[in-house]
């Protein structure tokens, strides 16, 4: 099934686009999510309250321009996977569910629809590099927690805003793409771990609604890759 698909994958470019833009427009879900939680975050001091006015306007507008994207683009793509039912293992999604759930909660929509889709097409394949910036965001993650802990006990809310800043804004914007795409290039290599690239943006999702989960993960995710690939 799972090579069925990757070939019917390979034979139209729109086929392909459609898979990426869906990709990108989960990505990018979390650096606008990210800008409404500082605009949330921001002090009522003089001439801040506009700054958070305008963060919130920026996120809420992008929020919902993604949220309709991806409506149109699961829509789109549900209904050409639709005709093709027999090269996709008798997979028929339902182009107006998923559309109606993409307007009801996007994020998640984008997920689910992404992991089923590579059960029978697999997902398109980047650099294999990306396991990198799993780790970089993981040395990132500890090393900020590890210096906003020291800001916090020596009373420098300075340096534990920006700690945590910088550490929040490598994860939000960087940490879900990596693990998606890596887990994309795993899922091809000849090994008996296939991890699925939805779920695991699923889990990056998830790991940065929760912060504590976000260097779990990535362990847990590099330990497993090094054991079946090793480290390059």
């Amino acid at each position: 099934m799972e090579r069925a698909g990757r070939s019917l994958l390979g034979r139209g470019v729109g086929e392909v686009d459609s898979a990426r833009l869906i990709e990108r427009l989960c990505f990018l879900f979390p650096p606008v999510i990210g800008v409404g939680i500082v605009g949330v975050l921001q002090e009522a001091a003089p001439g801040v309250s506009l700054l958070r006015w305008g963060l919130l306007q920026v996120s809420a507008f992008g929020y919902t321009a993604l949220t309709l994207g991806l409506a149109l683009a699961l829509f789109l793509d549900a209904r050409r996977l639709r005709t093709q039912s027999r090269a996709v293992a008798n997979w028929r999604p339902n182009p107006w569910i998923n559309a109606a759930f993409a307007l009801v909660w996007a994020p998640a929509a984008g997920v689910v629809y992404l992991h089923r889709r590579h059960k029978r097409l697999g997902t398109p394949v980047g650099w294999h590099g990306w396991w990198f910036v799993v780790a970089l965001t993981l040395a990132t993650t500890l090393a900020g927690a590890a210096t906003a802990a020291v800001a916090f006990v020596l009373a420098m809310p300075t340096l534990f805003a920006t700690a945590v800043g910088l550490t929040g804004a490598i994860a939000l914007g960087t940490f879900p793409i990596a693990l998606h795409q890596d887990a994309a290039y795993v899922s091809t290599r000849r090994t008996p771990w296939r991890p699925n690239p939805g779920t695991y943006l699923g889990l990056a999702f998830l790991s940065l609604s929760l912060p504590v989960i976000q260097p779990v993960l990535a362990a847990y995710y590099l330990y497993r890759r090094r054991r079946v690939l090793g480290v390059p």
